[in-house]
């Protein structure tokens, strides 16, 4: 199953938790055990996994913004000034790929999904593809 999550972001740069949305899907694809895949198409934003305490997120903020800030003579800039972007997003990634065990995504105590929105505010999508596994016998 691929389900489809469309999200509007309100600042340039934003992070967003999409566990809730994740979970829900799984449940919805009635998937015991296997894996959860979350992917998304846009090349300004992110999905990675961490903490949402209020303190790190500000951290990471911090940190993008010291590894690639913004109008600092990119090659890119000169089509519409949003390299920054792109390159955060690098960095970050685009997908994360979770276990699925009892119906639920296995997630450490303090993990979290959380979309990173990086050129904003724009109306922004995600997957989630839920595969089963198969048991596999001797």
């Amino acid at each position: 199953m691929i389900k489809r999550y469309t999200i509007r972001t309100k600042k340039e740069v934003e992070l967003i938790d999409i566990t809730r949305e994740v979970a829900g899907a799984i449940a919805e694809a009635k998937v015991e055990q296997g894996i959860a895949s979350v992917f998304t198409r846009h090349t300004t934003t992110a999905v990675f996994i961490n903490e949402m305490e209020s303190g790190l997120l500000r951290d990471y903020l911090t940190l993008l913004e010291k590894l690639a800030p913004p109008r600092a003579g990119y090659a890119h800039d000169r089509i519409d000034s949003n390299a920054h972007a792109h390159l955060r997003s690098m960095l970050l990634g685009s997908s994360v790929t979770i276990p699925v065990l009892e119906g639920k995504p296995v997630l450490g105590t303090w993990q979290r999904i959380i979309f990173a929105e990086l050129d904003g505010p724009r109306e922004r999508s995600f997957l989630v593809s839920v595969v089963r596994s198969r048991e596999w016998s001797r």
